[in-house]
């Protein structure tokens, strides 16, 4: 049977899948499966093979000129044998290579201004999501702000109000730190049945950058704070003028307001320029385009936390400000329409992630969680951050359900789906964190099952 310890098993059968162009997935480059790829799938990334109903777009199954972010060159025969192109070509920025094609994803609703991306986290490459690829979620569309006229009001039960603009922002003290933001909406195609057909849309509602910016408790020295002050309001500047309250124990203990995210500027999609940092908290809560800081002493029972994200309880009542994010991992690779060529090594990867603290380990099962074997961590666990996880993998060719599991640093395992929905129903439609089964299937196929 298929081991997570023996590698022996390398070898082909009669009636495997071959190396055709429609047999194999992009996914496959540089796993030890000894296969050769076409070219045509060397371009492609896994981006380009999302098939789900709930989501378009992605890289062209036939790429045709430079992909987004890219520039096309023409590829020299031997490029030791002629100049390559000039510095600053590229107008001083630069480019992404031509040769890859990972995009996000976006959802398909009737209307782009209120609607979502997501992260493609099959091809992601280390800790960190590029800018370009971190997932969005819109409610207004994408606001065009000019940092010099823009102010950040804080108030309420504050000494003494005060407007900031971005330049005062940045001359304050700042730190730099990596955290994921996670929309409370991610995987909530998965409560009822396997809907999602990729781990990018599946759980492509999660990122992973390195902020900079300035910790609210540095921010709020500059004000004061009246005696009884409990929650703060954020809001946004964006058509949809979005708000939410947050406790201010949490704003006091690790909130931000940034404007750096990996080395640079914050996109506009991201909330150039200046938006909330919640470590750990819901997506929504981390307020783009953030104006407004108003303290209160109570919360604001504003239209996104009460009619939405709320999370609705077996018994018809609906619990509140749930806002942190449980401990949660999903295997990348391989993950569903996925194709693994042939019996023999793989490495099975996977990313894991906790909104109450540090990784602690996680645990992958190749057999749907009747055994499990501890994964290698491959980045020192920070707080509010993912981890990337391995485990070496000998496929015999026979049917596999691989699974993974997180436990965090206050001893939280990550639950089977049927102890989640026991726990809280299926009324649901946020949190949802439940362990994630992919299918193997003899032929080498990875299909989203429920096991």
């Amino acid at each position: 049977m298929s081991s997570l310890l023996d590698s022996s098993s390398t070898s082909t059968r009669p009636g495997f899948a071959s190396t055709a162009d429609e047999e194999i997935c992009p996914c496959q480059v540089g796993m030890r499966s000894e296969v050769n790829l076409p070219r045509r799938h060397m371009l492609l990334s896994a981006a380009s093979i999302i098939g789900a109903s709930s989501v378009t777009g992605g890289a062209s199954a036939a790429v045709e000129g430079a992909p987004a972010g890219a520039v096309h060159y023409d590829v020299a025969d031997d490029s030791t044998k002629e100049q390559g192109r000039p510095m600053f070509a590229d107008g001083g920025y630069g480019t992404r290579s031509q040769f890859e094609t990972e995009v996000r994803a976006k959802a398909t609703n009737p209307t782009d201004l209120t609607s979502w991306t997501f992260t493609p986290l099959a091809a992601q490459i280390g800790n960190l999501t590029p800018s370009g690829l971190h997932y969005e979620r819109h409610h207004g569309g994408i606001p065009t702000i000019d940092p010099a006229r823009h102010e950040l009001i804080v108030h309420g039960m504050v000494d003494t109000p005060k407007k900031f603009t971005v330049a005062d922002i940045k001359r304050l003290p700042s730190v730099t730190r990596k955290h994921f933001i996670e929309c409370s909406g991610n995987t909530l195609t998965e409560w009822a049945k396997p809907t999602a057909k990729t781990v990018q849309a599946s759980h492509g509602l999660l990122s992973t950058s390195e902020w900079t910016g300035v910790l609210f408790s540095t921010l709020v020295r500059q004000v004061g704070l009246k005696e009884g002050a409990l929650w703060v309001l954020g809001e946004g500047a964006d058509a949809a003028v979005m708000t939410r309250s947050i406790p201010i124990d949490k704003l006091l203990s690790d909130g931000m307001i940034v404007y750096g995210q990996n080395g640079e500027a914050i996109r506009p999609e991201q909330g150039y320029p200046l938006r909330l940092l919640l470590p750990g908290f819901e997506g929504n809560t981390h307020i783009k385009w953030l104006r407004r800081l108003q303290v209160s002493d109570r919360p604001f029972m504003t239209r996104e936390e009460t009619s939405k994200y709320s999370d609705l309880m077996p018994d018809g009542r609906s619990k509140l400000f749930m806002l942190s994010m449980d401990a949660k991992s999903v295997i990348t690779f391989p993950s569903a329409d996925m194709m693994l060529p042939k019996p023999g090594h793989y490495d099975i990867k996977g990313i894991a992630w906790s909104g109450h603290g540090r990784v602690q380990s996680v645990e992958v099962s190749i057999d749907g969680g009747k055994a499990w074997r501890l994964a290698q961590l491959e980045n020192i666990p920070e707080p509010m951050c993912t981890v990337r996880f391995t485990v070496p993998w000998a496929w015999d060719g026979a049917a596999a359900t691989l699974q993974s599991r997180c436990t965090d640093e206050t001893g939280y395992i990550q639950p089977p789906r049927d102890e989640l929905v026991k726990l809280v129903g299926l009324n649901m439609v946020y949190h949802y964190n439940a362990i994630q089964s992919w299918a193997i299937a003899a032929d080498g196929r990875v299909s989203n099952v429920h096991a």
